[in-house]
């Protein structure tokens, strides 16, 4: 896995919202921990990784859940990365952008956020690699409730990488009916462990070490975001940032209430193919998973590396695809697994990797070497796209993209920002939201035209980091903690 290289203000409200948000906390009876000022430390209550009696209830059941996937919360909530299963980053709830934007607040946490914020009960959720989830006013930044969940790792300790220290980066998720958020943290050992989360409180519900037997912990690394479905929470593991040591891409799934077996599935490589994009598993109307793989080691046997997979709920292979040129694109890192798969409507895939080279699949049956619907050249793209409908933005090395991907699933490629902004985008209120990771800057764009509608300063940015809308505000994770722009 090889990568690319304030002020404060209360945000416009309805009162409505204010009133529902009340009326919700008292339904559920959360006791909400006092508030403090943005920055300032509030009460921290740890947590000591790994299964224990008094976290995990001692019964064996299977995971059981209504529907594939929990439908978003009232009140606009962002439960998961890109809003939605099938992460399309679109919301339609997000009121109409006015044209300027101004600061709300910054609040710095104990790391870096690589992963993108969520909004869960009216609380801004932020994980941060110094192993710590917190909870944050969306209206002030103040902490209303912080848990830390281990020590993280030192990158002098690793074999290879880019973070230091390790802790939580892939970005959470959050689960309805357990009402759970659930995070992975890689805590000193090293080992990897998922967290579940009561979302009002902080409180550890249960925990369980997701590290595979006889895989190396040292040499896997957890970003992309977490998905639920199906009763699980879904986790997907690649490398450190070098490609260096033993291991394999795989997906793995735990159920939602700490009970049960682990579930997996390894990508069947002798070594690497990452499952790594930052967007994470994207999940069908049916609950099956679509993810894609980086580059494998092998360039003469198709090992499944290079591909988009798609698995059942229980992880079981169903089909997967990968461009004839996968052994091509394995000796030379220019593989599909750097951006998730976007599901798209009437049943296609889009993927768009590190070559350059869109391709578009049916669900279902993804057409094995070289069976794609349709491709064309668009750009190396590293993240996760958005749409809305059949218009895709696509994040590229030099600037997002829109295309239109037409029912024959025939791609016209559209307009190119010209702006910088290249990083993972979502859309709502009228805009396309992306940054310029580079310079640390907010850009708020026209969708049918490209054109820049407004702009703003941010701070240092991670790879990846992609903004979350909500009520008039956009919160992004940066490499001090996290900001909220009015909008």
């Amino acid at each position: 896995m090889r990568m690319p290289r304030v002020a404060s203000r209360t945000p416009r409200r309805a009162l409505v919202l204010t009133m529902a948000l009340g009326l919700l906390a008292a339904a559920c009876g959360a006791a909400t921990p006092s508030a403090s000022a943005p920055g300032a430390s509030a009460p921290v209550a740890t947590a000591t990784p790994g299964t224990t009696a008094s976290e995990a209830p001692a019964a064996s059941a299977a995971p059981a859940s209504p529907s594939p996937f929990a439908t978003v919360a009232d009140l606009g909530d962002w439960p998961v990365y890109h809003l939605d299963a099938e992460r399309t980053g679109y919301s339609p709830t997000f009121p109409a952008f006015t044209g300027s934007m101004s600061a709300a607040w910054s609040t710095p946490l104990d790391g870096a956020v690589y992963g993108q914020p969520l909004i869960v009960h009216g609380r801004a959720i932020a994980a941060t690699e110094g192993d710590s989830v917190y909870a944050l006013d969306p209206a002030s930044g103040a902490t209303m409730w912080r848990r830390n969940l281990g020590t993280p790792v030192r990158l002098s300790s690793l074999p290879c990488g880019n973070i230091d220290p390790l802790g939580i980066t892939g970005t959470p998720a959050y689960d309805p009916a357990t009402n759970s958020v659930f995070a992975v943290a890689e805590v000193t050992g090293p080992h990897h462990v998922l967290f579940a989360l009561n979302a009002d409180s902080g409180t550890v519900l249960w925990s369980r070490d997701v590290d595979l037997p006889g895989q190396d912990p040292t040499t896997h690394q957890q970003r992309s975001a977490q998905a639920v479905a199906n009763g699980y929470v879904y986790i997907g593991f690649g490398g450190l940032a070098g490609d260096c040591g033993q291991y394999k891409g795989k997906v793995v799934g735990v159920p939602t209430s700490g009970r049960g077996d682990t579930i997996s599935y390894v990508v069947p490589v002798a070594r690497e193919g990452a499952v790594w994009a930052t967007g994470g598993p994207a999940i069908d109307t049916a609950g099956n998973l679509y993810v894609s793989t980086g580059n494998g080691s092998s360039t003469t046997t198709y090992d499944g590396s290079d591909s988009v997979v798609q698995l059942s709920p229980t992880l079981q292979l169903i089909s997967r695809f990968a461009p004839k040129s996968w052994a091509q694109d394995n000796a030379n890192d220019a593989d599909l697994g750097s951006t998730s798969p976007m599901l798209l409507p009437g049943g296609l895939v889009l993927i768009v990797g590190k070559s350059g080279t869109a391709y578009v699949l049916r669900q279902g049956a993804l057409g094995g070497i070289g069976g794609q619907v349709s491709s064309a050249y668009v750009c190396g793209s590293f993240g996760a796209a958005a749409r809305n409908g059949n218009t895709v933005f696509v994040p590229c090395q030099d600037g997002l993209r829109e295309i239109q991907v037409m029912p024959d699933g025939t791609i016209a490629v559209g307009w190119k920002t010209s702006t910088g902004a290249g990083a993972p985008p979502v859309v709502g209120g009228g805009a396309v939201w992306s940054c310029n990771i580079d310079n640390g800057t907010l850009f708020a764009l026209d969708p049918t035209t490209g054109a820049t509608l407004a702009s703003f300063a941010v701070g240092k940015l991670p790879h990846f980091a992609s903004p979350t809308l909500w009520q008039g505000q956009v919160f992004i994770g940066t490499l001090a903690g996290v900001t909220a722009v009015n909008a």
